[in-house]
């Protein structure tokens, strides 16, 4: 049993209300290198007076009235792997994943779902839902779904409750591109626009038909990328033509218009061109919902690109910015535990959110104990991992990280402004609706940070352990 499983959760609901100086207590939840703690209730603090910080002194400031993006929620992606590998496991574990993904009580309260539109890297093989060379998509169906994925998804909605749940294409069909392989890069020859976006319709319609709502979708995804593996280039012009000239007109007309296209699906690095190219056009930016990224642009060992978050945001604040995909790559099974893997996805997802992401989805949410299955040798890891030998689960770094985020914070949520006095801290918090504060701090240091938690003219000092992260809630 996960050792935060035991303490109780709040369950009523009320409408949005301000923090006051009269919520006193502060409840302090902790995960820490070296340690077994793993979102560990670990203390119960009073505020009292607070007297004027000083420059020797490490604060984190919080101040509810200063609100900005809602909280649209945090998942993670249901691929053809992480449902083969979960359909491989006991009753027992399968029911111990999807609680500790998709329960609130029980674990960390996931409710975004993604998933691949037929196949992707994490995929056992390749396929679509039509017979190669059927432009009219006679013969489009979602059998191949019908065995791993779907129960799967369904399963997890039935835990979840209400989730956000959208679909991404890696390629369309091989025909339908100028290289005539959905692998490789390539691109969608202008005569297969129509039936491109017919095949998003037709696959929406069919999941909905199986009693899965389609929240949204992205039209590509990492749409600059050729890969070994299912991947199409569309430039920032020609996915705004096929935005506004097909997709969206086509998800209207068959009575979709209410689904929520997300553009873009890549890298922050070029993040504000492609945003700009489609967003300044009037007849694209109509359709557009939000605009998604990835965390891969350091794959040449440069910093994160979290500010181009923040200018994209400067510049579209109407539209919404949705994390839609990031794992560590290079799997290697020596380093299940490395706990900068972890670290990874709290610093990504503290300036995700400070820069105004709505929502934050990782990736494969199942793998196997090779970082698969992959058609194509892309083996990665993921918050959890199944040893298919032994039938056991295996919980990284990562999966404790997320639910730090994920286990407290309520949708609809407000961001508010959260300041630390020190680089080693980093810190985001958020207003749930029934008036909670949730503060994360993450201390990156290797030493132990005493700090004061300040709001308003009260404050109580809190202990942060090296390397570990914490969720505050008051």
């Amino acid at each position: 049993m996960l050792s935060f499983l035991s303490f109780s959760q709040q369950k009523k609901k009320a409408q949005a209300k301000p923090f006051t100086t009269k919520d006193k207590m502060l409840t302090v939840y902790t995960t820490a290198d070296s340690t077994d703690l793993r979102i560990s209730k670990t203390d119960n603090l009073v505020f009292s007076d607070l007297s004027q910080p000083t420059e020797v002194q490490t604060s984190i400031f919080v101040n509810p009235g200063k609100t900005f993006q809602n909280f649209l929620g945090i998942g993670g992606a249901i691929t053809d792997a992480s449902a083969e590998v979960f359909a491989g496991l006991s009753k027992e574990k399968q029911q111990e994943v999807l609680n500790a993904y998709f329960s609130k009580d029980k674990g960390i309260g996931y409710s975004i779902i993604r998933t691949n539109i037929h196949s992707c890297d994490f995929s056992s093989a390749s396929y679509t839902y039509i017979e190669e060379g059927d432009k009219e998509l006679k013969t489009f169906s979602i059998d191949h779904d019908q065995k791993y994925r779907i129960p799967m998804i369904k399963r997890a909605i039935a835990i979840a409750g209400k989730v956000s749940f959208y679909v991404t294409p890696w390629s369309p069909p091989a025909f339908m591109k100028d290289n005539k392989n959905m692998l490789k890069g390539g691109k969608l020859v202008p005569e297969f626009y129509q039936s491109w976006a017919n095949y998003y319709v037709k696959f929406i319609k069919s999941y909905e038909k199986e009693g899965i709502p389609v929240w949204g979708l992205t039209i590509q995804n990492e749409p600059m990328a050729t890969q070994k593996w299912e991947s199409c280039i569309f430039t920032a012009e020609e996915e705004r033509d096929f935005l506004k000239n097909y997709l969206g007109p086509t998800l209207q007309k068959a009575g979709l218009g209410d689904k929520k296209i997300t553009v873009w699906d890549h890298n922050r690095d070029l993040l504000s061109q492609r945003a700009s190219t489609i967003l300044d056009d009037a007849e694209a930016n109509k359709y557009v919902w939000g605009i998604g990224f990835h965390w891969y642009e350091n794959w040449s060992g440069g910093d994160p690109m979290f500010e181009n978050v923040g200018k994209v945001h400067e510049m579209y604040p109407d539209k919404n910015l949705l994390f839609t995909e990031g794992c560590v790559e290079r799997f290697d099974a020596k380093k299940y535990q490395l706990w900068a893997n972890g670290e990874r996805y709290g610093r990504s997802m503290i300036n995700d959110f400070n820069n105004g992401t709505v929502g934050w989805t990782d990736w494969n949410i199942l793998l196997d104990e090779n970082g698969g299955p992959n058609h194509v040798g892309n083996f990665c890891f993921a918050p959890i991992h199944a040893d298919s030998k032994s039938g056991e689960l295996i919980y990284t770094p990562s999966y404790y990280y997320i639910g730090h985020f994920s286990k407290f914070i309520a949708k609809e949520a407000k961001r508010i402004s959260s300041v630390s006095s020190r680089s080693q801290l980093l810190t985001t918090s958020f207003l749930n609706p029934d008036g909670k504060v949730v503060t994360v701090v993450m201390n990156q240091s290797a030493k132990t940070v005493k700090y004061n938690l300040c709001i308003g003219t009260k404050a109580t000092e809190v202990s942060i352990l090296p390397h570990a992260i914490q969720t505050l809630v008051f």
